[in-house]
C-alpha cells in the first residue's frame, strides 16, 4: 500500500452511539477517502476503539486546520485521539543481549522493508552482537549493567531514548529486569518477547519448565512491559505443536523461529497504529 499520502487516525473514548458516523462524516466533508476502518467497542469496559486510515483527494492535509475542525467531535465524545503520517517512518530502538535470532530477524525485516520501521540504534549490554549493527550501518550503545550499576545504565538508556527521538523500545531477548521506574517511564513504549506461551511458564528457563511438565505445545508472547515481571498486556502469541520426543534443546531451536515471528508482528501491529491498551489487555486491529 502506497504510504506517500495517507494518515492513519486512532481514537479510544467511552463507548457510545454516532462515534463511526461522527468520524466518517467529518472525513467524508473533507474530501478524505478512508482506505481501510476498524472500530471495537468493549462491552465489559464500555470503552471504545477505532483505527482509520485515510487519504486526501484534493489538495494537502494540514495538521492544524484538521485538529481545529475535529476538536469538537472530540470533546464531545471524550476522545484521546492522534493522526500519524504514514510516510513518517516509526523510530524504533533494540535491545538485546547476546542471543541473536530475534535481532536478526528485525534486521532483516528493515533491511528488506518488510517491517516499516526506522532503527534508531541497538542497545546491549554485552559487545557480542555490535557486528550485526556496524554490517547495518546502525549505532551500537554498549551499556555494560550490573546491580550496582543499573541505576546509571538506566539513566543512559533515557538519554538514548530522547537522542534518538526513539518512540518504541523493543527488547530482542534482552536478559535484564527493567526498573520498575523505567517501565513506568516508558509504559506502553516497550515491548518485550518472552519464550513461552504466557500466563504459563513465566520468569527464567521456560522451556526448561515446559520439558518437565510435558506440555504439547510451545509458544511465544510478546507484551508490553510493566513493573510486573511477564504480566504486562499481551499483543500477540504463538504456538508450535511439540511431542514426547522433543529434548529441551529440541524446544529452544523450534522456539527461535516462532519468538522471532511473534515479536515482528508484535513491533509491526504497534508501529502501524494497530494496538490499544484496553486496561491489562489489548486490542488488536490485525487486519
Amino acid at each position: 500500500m502506497d504510504d506517500s499520502n495517507s494518515y492513519i487516525l486512532t481514537i479510544s473514548c467511552p463507548d457510545t452511539v454516532g462515534i463511526v458516523a461522527e468520524v466518517a462524516g467529518y472525513l467524508r466533508d473533507r474530501e478524505f477517502f478512508i482506505q481501510e476502518s476498524s472500530h471495537y467497542g468493549d462491552l465489559e469496559t464500555g470503552r471504545f476503539f477505532m483505527r482509520t486510515r485515510f487519504v486526501p483527494q484534493s489538495g494537502r492535509y494540514e495538521a492544524d486546520q484538521y485538529s481545529a475542525g475535529f476538536k469538537e467531535i472530540a470533546d464531545r465524545f471524550d476522545m484521546e485521539w492522534a493522526v500519524f503520517d504514514t510516510s513518517i517512518l516509526p523510530r524504533v530502538l533494540i535491545m538485546v543481549s547476546s542471543i541473536d535470532h530475534c535481532l536478526n530477524d528485525l534486521l532483516y525485516r528493515y533491511r528488506t522493508s518488510s517491517l516499516r520501521i526506522a532503527i534508531a540504534g541497538v542497545v546491549s549490554n554485552h559487545t557480542d552482537l555490535a557486528h550485526l549493527a556496524e554490517w547495518h550501518n546502525i549505532p551500537y550503545y554498549h551499556l555494560p549493567t550490573t546491580q550496582k550499576t543499573r541505576e546509571k545504565a538506566e539513566q543512559r538508556l533515557l538519554g538514548i531514548v530522547a537522542e534518538t527521538q526513539s518512540e518504541l523500545v523493543v527488547l530482542a531477548r534482552y536478559m535484564q529486569i527493567l526498573s520498575d521506574k523505567l517501565c513506568t517511564k516508558l509504559a506502553g513504549r516497550i515491548i518485550n518477547i518472552h519464550h513461552s506461551f504466557l500466563p504459563g511458564f513465566e520468569g527464567a528457563k521456560p522451556y526448561h519448565q515446559a520439558h518437565k511438565r510435558g506440555v504439547k505445545l510451545i509458544g511465544a508472547t510478546a507484551h508490553y512491559v510493566t513493573p510486573d515481571l511477564d504480566k504486562g498486556p499481551i499483543i500477540e502469541q504463538t504456538v508450535e505443536r511439540i511431542d514426547h520426543t522433543h529434548s529441551t534443546e529440541d524446544m529452544v531451536a523450534i522456539g527461535r523461529d516462532v519468538e522471532a515471528i511473534t515479536l515482528a508482528r508484535a513491533v509491526r501491529f504497534h508501529t502501524e497504529r494497530r494496538v490499544f491498551l484496553n486496561g491489562k489487555r489489548t486490542v488488536v486491529f490485525r487486519r
